[in-house]
């Protein structure tokens, strides 16, 4: 059975400028500028977009910045690394979201 997405997309990705240059310019502008280094490496930004591509479970940004966090020089051992604190930061999130479960239940029993 074929998933819904289709990594055959992802060198595609440039389509979706074919409607919106103005728009895709732009966008393309500010992602280069954000990925240059800075106070940051590139390979420490390639290690937090993963680590966000899975937090966000965009299967087209694992592959991405998988491959490019293995250019820039990451190990398989820092990658899985960044995708554990990734997954605690969501699992801490969805915790900390209970207490307005909490909130909620506690108002609506009085």
């Amino acid at each position: 059975m074929s998933g819904y997405y289709n990594e055959d997309d992802l060198p595609r990705f440039g389509e979706m400028g074919k409607n919106a240059p103005e728009l895709w310019e732009k966008f393309n502008e500010w992602y280069g500028a954000v990925f240059q280094e800075g106070a940051l490496s590139q390979r420490e930004k390639c290690l937090i977009a993963l680590a966000v591509a899975h937090a966000v479970q965009c299967p087209y940004c694992i592959d991405a910045y998988t491959q490019e966090s293995l250019e820039k020089g990451s190990n398989l051992e820092q990658m899985t690394e960044a995708v554990h604190v990734a997954a605690a930061i969501k699992g801490g999130a969805a915790l900390v979201h209970g207490l307005q479960m909490r909130n909620t239940a506690e108002a609506l029993s009085m």
